[in-house]
Order: structure tokens, then sequence, then C-alpha cells
């Protein structure tokens, strides 16, 4: 294309992230778990962390000027080529930072949406991140042209035709924004159509934090071969299915994993994608209560919930992954102690119906199928009242 088009991030990065008046270390710590399995999830090898603590973000390089130092010196010495801040970064904090580091700047909202981009399969998908990213990279076009004329090998072209390039190019990226703005109009009326062409079935929409096995349990539920895989956004594209559980036909749809400061401008460009879930009937909210912030990831997934108006609909809690829960407990429970464990304690009054399972383990499944079934079932008697004895 004529424009430019920011390359996927290379192999070997640095991390950073700030412990600041409302996130303190340990949060930070966190965080930058979470920032390394992105980072590995779109083929990066993470070489170091760097944090500090700071009141704010310092609004021209991010970090200290010591810090910033220190980090240089890192980079030079372990040959790093990209280095990736858990926050997201002011278009004047990228040019500054790649001034200073003379390497690629990423910050967390940018390797999102080359993620997505790496694993949109669908057209509507591929259009959505693609209008993402452009919104996003457009302020930012000219740190980005000033990092691809040091891969060029340009010298004294800052300025001159540099500038003309750069104008060149922004007009460009604003003309791709317009037609991918007016495909996905059409992509969005032809989805309108054939949700309509669902009325008077039972839809049912999985839900979640990434990586909590939604796709895994999908694939019991339907026994369809869905990709799934210990990797943040495994599933990107809304996948639909049609079920009959007790001669009760129903449409699961599997959707894409939320996280802790999705870029906006992808939520925006999602709010079609997210419409199976405002649009469905029954919620599966899947938990996976292993993780050690899960009550969070369950705040942020009720918050993008409220934000779509898709809060108040009937909702399965189910908490996934008790296999890898640490009870800590001196002798090792069976699987049915487990649940008595799990049923005693303040988790089985987050919601109506709160199950506790393993998908890979395929524990607890049937009690979670006879939960889905009795709202599955109430859900279709009032479309259908004659077709079900009571």
């Amino acid at each position: 294309m004529g424009f430019i088009d920011y390359e996927k991030p290379a192999s070997k990065a640095v991390l950073v992230a700030l412990s600041t008046d409302k996130q303190n270390s340990a949060k930070t710590q966190e965080y930058l778990d979470e920032l390394a399995f992105l980072a590995q999830t779109a083929g990066i090898t993470t070489l170091e962390r760097f944090t500090q603590k700071l009141p704010r973000p310092d609004v021209r390089t991010f970090v200290g000027k010591g810090k910033l130092q220190d980090i240089g010196i890192y980079v030079t010495a372990s040959g790093a080529d990209t280095v990736i801040f858990d926050d997201d970064l002011s278009p004047s904090q990228l040019r500054n930072l790649e001034s200073e580091l003379e390497v690629k700047i990423y910050d967390r909202s940018l390797l999102i949406l080359d993620i997505f981009l790496q694993r949109a399969q669908t057209a509507q998908a591929k259009t959505q991140v693609e209008l993402a990213r452009y919104q996003y990279l457009l302020p930012r076009l000219t740190n980005m042209w000033t990092h691809l004329e040091r891969q060029r090998g340009g010298t004294g072209t800052r300025g001159g035709s540099g500038e003309k390039e750069i104008e060149t190019d922004k007009r460009q990226i604003r003309e791709q924004i317009t037609l991918l703005k007016e495909k996905l109009k059409k992509i969005d009326k032809q989805s309108i159509t054939r949700r309509k062409s669902r009325d008077g079935v039972v839809r049912v929409s999985i839900v979640g934090y990434t990586n909590v096995g939604k796709s895994t349990l999908m694939n019991l539920i339907t026994k369809a071969d869905l990709f799934a895989e210990n990797k943040l956004f495994a599933t990107v594209d809304s996948t639909v299915r049609k079920v009959v559980l007790e001669e009760t036909p129903f449409l699961l749809t599997d959707t894409v994993g939320f996280i802790r400061k999705l870029p906006h401008t992808l939520v925006e460009c999602f709010k079609s994608t997210l419409d199976e879930v405002r649009e469905a009937d029954i919620l599966v909210h899947v938990v996976d209560v292993s993780h050690s912030s899960f009550e969070e990831h369950i705040d942020v997934v009720n918050q993008t919930l409220i934000e779509i108006k898709a809060a108040d609909k009937p909702t399965i809690i189910v908490m996934n992954k008790i296999d890898a829960y640490d009870i800590d407990e001196d002798e090792v429970l069976t699987k049915d102690e487990k649940l008595v464990f799990f049923k005693n304690t303040y988790m089985q009054k987050k919601s109506d119906y709160v199950v506790f399972i393993s998908a890979s383990q395929r524990t607890n499944i049937e009690e979670f199928r006879n939960v889905l079934v009795k709202l599955v079932k109430e859900k279709y008697l009032n479309f259908y009242p004659h077709n079900l004895k009571k």
C-alpha cells in the first residue's frame, strides 16, 4: 500500500511500567506479567523488565531521565530492538522515546492491536481491527515515519520531502479509514440481517476475560474443533454454533475475550461484534478462578457489559480451572472434596447461578449443562410455550 504500515514487533523486547499513586508495586508486577504474556502471544521474547515509582508518568518520556538512561544502556548491551510500555503513550512521548532509545517503541494498545491483526480471520474482524489500528496510528504517524526513515538508512530528510511524505501518508490513511468505515457499515448490515434471521431462537453468549477457557468450554458443549490455546486472544472472531441439549435447540456464541486497558478504538470498532452479546438471551460468564486477580477480571467484564448495555441478562458464572486453584491445604483434595470446598465459599453467592468446573479436566461439566439447559428451556418456553412439556 502507499501508506505506512508499521510492521509486527521484533523478537526481543524490554518491558517498562510505572508504580504510581493509583497503582502499587504489586499491581504493577501483575500488569507486567500480563504484558509479558501479550508479548509472548505476539511472538516476542522478553529480555528484561524495568519499573519505576513515580506519582504520575513523566509528560515527556513516561519514565524519569535516570531510568530512561538505564533502559538505553540495557537496550544497547542486550541487542533488544523493541521497548514495550504497559500504558498508552502520547504522540510526543513516542517521538521522544524513539529519539532517545533509537529502537521501536510500542505501548500496550499497539501491541494488542497487532495481536488482533494477526489473529482476525473473518472479513468483519479484519476490517474492525484494521480500522482501529489506522485510527490509533494516524496521530502517531510522524513517529512511525522517523523510525522507518532510520530503517531505510535515510539521512537529512526529516524536513522537506520527509514532511511531504508524512502528509501524503496521512491523507492516504484518512482515505483508508473512510473506506474501512464504509466497508464495515455494509458488513454490519449483513450481520444485522443474519441476526434477525435467528429471531425466535434462544441465544447464549460466552463472555469472559481473555484466556479463561471460553473456547475450551464451547468445544465441550458443541463438540466443535474450535481453536483454543494458552495464549491471550486465541479467539478474536465471534463463533456461532447450533446446539441441541435435551431436545432443546439454541445458538451458542463464543466472543472475543476482554482485557484490562483494552484500546478504546478497538472497543468502539468491535461494538458490532459485541452485538452478539447485547442481543443474547443468556450469558455464560467464564472466570479463571485460579488467577490471583480473578475478582478484578470479573469487574472488567462486568464493566464492559454495562458499557454495551448487556449487564441485565440471566447470567451463569462459570468458575473454571478449579483444578489449578491453590487451596493452601496440606492434604490433597479429591475432585468431590474440592467442589464441596468451593460451594462453601463466598464465590457461590456471586450470582443466582454459579458453577465450579474444570473445562480441561471435564470436571463438573454435567452440573453446568443442567443449569444451562434449565435457563434455555425457560427462554424457549417463552417463544414456544406448547413445544416443551413442563
